[in-house]
């Protein structure tokens, strides 16, 4: 006869089970050389820009002329034959890295303040086809962000951080211009600058009764204007830039018409005031789709106030037409007899070509 089974667990049947194990992959170590260098990098290209900038202003000429008498747009022979010249270039670099800096350690330190994983600020050097000497600055996200509100308070620092340093930039910098020596109309060789509602404010907040055209920026002014510009294009409400991030913390649904209708808006101001603005509609083109976010918790409150404040920096450093003169009907209406006249030239030694080789036959 067996004995009935007890009622009670054995001993064996207390001892803990054991636990699935859990493995922790850490993030990738940070390659800061390459970090360091390219802010290294961007730091020279800027410099020797706001070399000749300085150079410029010194001789009271427009930031950008292009006379004959002028320097190339970056002058690094001249910087070579002279290396003190390099620190004239200071006022510019320094001001400008602040702001672009200021900008993206905005988005960086928000994101580590969620947890999530960013890469820090990449600098971007381009000494012979930009202006200015960078294409700017950015960060790459490589992990999901934990809500709606953090995505915004990530997308709205970023703009803020960089917008305060310009402003105080834009004041300086204003105030220490001059008038340019030569009339304007007489510099059309140089390259104009289109100005932004806050350039226009400080005017009248220092008195400066002549039109912005008329000055000959200093170099700390002219790095405010690139800060001003580059805050305008990452406030714009489409895809992935700082302003599509703030619409889509909002309101995912709403974030797709805007997105659509800033696309749409830029192909005429491309057309008839910038040519810059149809190579953004393109490549919004490309990244209007924004990841997916969970929803709480949500943007409410105090949040929304400062979506106001997105708005109005939007509206303060926005320049429809950056550069004067440079729409994309002035540019193709200077570009199509070159392309034109090649055509024809092409086509001529082509037939010359064929005719000369039926001959040989």
């Amino acid at each position: 006869m067996s004995e009935p089974a007890s009622p009670f667990p054995t001993a064996l049947e207390w001892e803990p089970q054991p636990q699935p194990g859990v493995w922790v992959i850490p993030p990738p170590r940070q390659r800061w050389w390459f970090y360091g260098l390219f802010f290294v990098l961007t730091m020279f290209s800027t410099t020797v820009v706001g070399a000749r900038m300085e150079f410029n202003f010194l001789h009271q000429q427009p930031v950008f002329s292009l006379n004959d008498d002028s320097l190339p747009l970056f002058p690094i022979g001249w910087i070579a034959q002279h290396p003190a010249n390099l620190l004239l270039g200071l006022p510019f670099s320094v001001t400008l890295m602040f702001i672009l800096f200021a900008h993206e350690m905005g988005h960086y330190l928000y994101a580590r303040y969620y947890r999530v994983y960013v890469t820090p600020p990449l600098f971007v050097p381009c000494p012979y086809f930009s202006l200015f000497g960078t294409l700017g600055a950015f960060i790459r996200i490589k992990s999901s962000i934990p809500s709606r509100a953090a995505l915004f308070d990530i997308g709205i620092a970023g703009p803020i951080a960089g917008f305060i340093p310009a402003c105080v930039a834009l004041v300086y910098g204003l105030s220490l211009s001059r008038p340019i020596s030569q009339p304007v109309a007489s510099s059309a060789a140089s390259i104009q600058l289109g100005f932004p509602l806050a350039f226009h404010l400080a005017a009248r907040l220092l008195h400066i009764a002549m039109p912005l055209s008329a000055l000959s920026l200093h170099p700390i002014a002219a790095a405010a204007w690139v800060g001003m510009f580059a805050t305008a294009l990452n406030l714009l409400p489409c895809g992935q830039l700082d302003g599509g991030h703030i619409v889509f913390s909002i309101s995912p649904r709403l974030h797709r018409w805007i997105s659509l209708l800033t696309i749409v808006a830029l192909v005429p101001f491309g057309k008839y005031l910038w040519m810059g603005w149809l190579v953004w509609a393109i490549l919004l083109t490309i990244t209007a789709r924004h990841p997916l976010v969970p929803r709480y918790p949500d943007v409410s409150g105090w949040r929304r106030t400062i979506a106001l404040c997105g708005v109005v920096m939007l509206v303060l450093t926005f320049t429809p037409a950056p550069l004067t003169h440079g729409s994309g009907r002035e540019v193709w209406q200077e570009v199509w007899p070159t392309i034109r006249d090649g055509a024809r030239d092409t086509l001529h030694d082509l037939r010359d070509g064929v005719r000369k080789h039926l001959h040989r036959k």
